[in-house]
């Protein structure tokens, strides 16, 4: 038997006092015998990713759907480069990575098909029984519908995992106040530094967008000039992909440079006391109104773009059809659908079934719907 001892020795040598240390976890609801070699979050990574709800992810369109192209971020690929970008910020902060990357792996697995267009279609079908947040259904997913144990439904995670996609369920509570765990902040960072830089790629790639548009932005413009400076003039592809890079690593230079010194005075407090004191880590006031340039205008540029809009539209048709048809008639729905819809409202049930649904299985329910066919529909 390992000594779990070590392990607590090596987060007292590696992480800053004010990093979730694994000894101060507050365990799970079920309670489960020590790991012998790993860590309890290292164990909440390892479910999240051994999951089927994080498996389908790489069925879920970002932003584009695959009538788009193959060469847009799915939804797997989008939590990969947020889990990359978060544990690199978590290093040079000394923080937990293995908190941090169970919480990046978990952070979107609760997402509809269809992306925000599925997202904003079961809102609506939903909101008699309170609306749909794939940050909220997220905690439906690992803590009920996934079955992977004999012993109790979910993945049974750390408070301290379940807390944080609590957090980001509740935005609005969690920016006032007792602020979340360092940890939480970083990956919620990740996050919006991630999808700003791979949805503008993305979009130059399928000729949506032209760097000659973008480098009316003040981010857009810096990066380039970085760029030049250290590369000379590059065919546009290549220019193309520098500018991602180069993207990244100025708003998380950025970020790791203003955190540092937020984190200076709180040498030697624990995780709790700098939550606490309400600590909210952020980027310079510089690169943050920045930021909000480049996402008021990617959201104009791109997530209305005329291309877009009317796959949007009809993907969105398609999962208002299913959704009002299983409401009206919950006998098509798979066993243990039907099985919870006895305690839970009909239209909430329905909404978690479709919101497990990769985009190609829903297409393909849809069809079977369509062909009049009386039968339950497959279980994904």
């Amino acid at each position: 038997m390992i000594d779990l001892r070590r392990f607590a020795d090596r987060e007292h040598l590696l992480l800053a006092s004010y990093a979730m240390h694994s000894r101060d976890s507050e365990g799970r609801i079920y309670d489960e015998p020590i790991h012998s070699y790993r860590g309890p979050f290292a164990r909440d990574r390892d479910r999240i990713l051994h999951s089927s709800a994080f498996r389908r992810l790489s069925g879920k369109m970002q932003v584009f759907t695959g009538e788009m192209g193959i060469y847009h971020r799915t939804r797997l690929t989008h939590t990969l480069e947020v889990t990359s970008v978060a544990r690199t910020i978590a290093r040079v902060l000394r923080l937990n990575e293995d908190l941090t990357e169970a919480l990046a792996l978990m952070h979107d697995v609760g997402h509809p098909p269809f992306g925000h267009c599925g997202e904003d279609v079961l809102s609506e079908a939903m909101e008699s029984v309170g609306g749909f947040s794939h940050n909220g259904f997220a905690l439906v997913i690992v803590q009920e519908l996934e079955q992977r144990y004999s012993q109790f439904s979910g993945l049974n995670l750390s408070r301290e995992t379940l807390a944080g996609q609590d957090t980001r369920a509740h935005k609005a509570e969690a920016a006032v106040g007792r602020a979340p765990i360092l940890e939480v902040q970083i990956v919620d960072l990740a996050d919006s530094i991630a999808y700003d830089a791979h949805d503008m790629d993305d979009a130059l790639q399928m000729g949506l967008l032209s760097i000659d548009e973008l480098s009316e932005l003040a981010v857009v413009r810096r990066a380039l000039e970085s760029i030049r400076t250290k590369h000379g003039m590059l065919p546009t592809t290549q220019l193309r992909q520098l500018l991602v890079h180069e993207l990244i690593d100025l708003q998380v230079s950025d970020l790791l440079q203003v955190a540092i010194e937020q984190l200076r005075p709180y040498e030697g407090h624990r995780s709790g006391e700098v939550c606490h004191a309400g600590l909210r880590l952020r980027h310079s006031d510089l690169v943050g109104s920045e930021r909000s340039e480049l996402e008021a205008f990617l959201f104009d540029a791109v997530y209305r773009h005329k291309r877009l809009i009317p796959v949007r539209d009809a993907a969105g048709n398609r999962l208002r059809t299913l959704f009002d048809l299983l409401t009206e008639n919950p006998g098509r729905l798979p066993l243990r659908f039907r099985v919870r819809a006895e305690r839970s409202p009909i239209k909430k049930v329905v909404g978690e079934y479709l919101a497990g649904m990769t985009d190609e299985f829903c297409d393909k329910q849809y069809q079977h719907v369509t062909q009049h066919s009386t039968g339950p529909l497959a279980d994904w």
